[in-house]
């Protein structure tokens, strides 16, 4: 399976952080988050990965390249202006995605087993699957309702407290069948105002599939902290577990 990095975006709501670098290479742990990124889809056999860019495309071509370094080949489509996530993106790489494809943010940090997440849409029989979280203020995100069986009923994107009808929300993490590039029509298009509403009132089966394990949205100042404290107390555990098991002294 492939993979479409989406890593367009100019990062404004991270204020200065985000003055002289795009969001995905901001450093997370030490090193650009798109690393981790690139590290995760490939550790899930993801090998072929298309990344979107707009602002400071450069810092990302220069840092990456071809990608061979990471093990992987990397593939990039220029957006002279921004056109929405599913946008000039998804045109201009239809050619790339034959076969189901993964879309993922590149203002997330996770630990998904994005393995399961393939299989689990495969076999699902569904357009697209949206890998979601419980999250603890709905009105912030895209929230997403699904029965037991996992099939999405609803999909509203930062609803009003009067009209959230569920507390799972869209992680930024997504698999899609071709067919799905279908319904990208008119532009700007976005996944969470345009395409996946018009899959459900197409009566085409989105499957919602709830994550485990670690995911951070950097995309503010508070979780950029977030994911910076969470790679801080992995190292002072680290340190104290190598202390644990050091020979004590003559």
């Amino acid at each position: 399976m492939k993979a479409l990095i989406l890593a367009a975006g100019l990062g404004t709501r991270l204020g200065s952080l985000t003055r002289n670098i795009p969001k995905p290479m901001l450093p997370v742990g030490g090193r650009p988050l798109l690393e981790h990124i690139v590290e995760l889809l490939r550790s899930h056999g993801i090998t072929e990965i298309a990344l979107n860019l707009h602002y400071k495309p450069d810092a990302i071509l220069n840092h990456f390249g071809s990608g061979e370094a990471w093990g992987v080949r990397l593939r990039y489509s220029y957006e002279a202006e921004l056109l929405g996530s599913a946008g000039t993106a998804l045109r201009h790489l239809a050619w790339f995605y034959p076969d189901p494809f993964l879309v993922y943010y590149g203002d997330v940090y996770s630990d998904a087993n994005l393995s399961d997440l393939m299989q689990r849409h495969l076999f699902s029989g569904a357009a697209a699957t949206i890998a979601v979280y419980q999250a603890s203020d709905p009105t912030r995100y895209g929230t997403v309702q699904f029965d037991k069986n996992g099939r999405v009923l609803s999909f509203v994107e930062k609803p009003p407290a009067d009209r959230v009808l569920s507390d799972w929300a869209n992680s930024g993490i997504y698999v899609l069948n071709p067919e799905v590039l279908h319904f990208v029509t008119g532009i700007p298009s976005d996944f969470e105002y345009d395409v996946f509403p018009r899959l459900l009132d197409a009566g085409q089966m989105i499957h919602a599939y709830p994550l485990t394990g670690t995911l951070i949205d950097i995309g503010t100042p508070e979780n950029y902290q977030v994911v910076q404290q969470l790679f801080s107390a992995q190292t002072t555990s680290s340190q104290s577990a190598r202390l644990d098991i050091a020979p004590a002294p003559a």
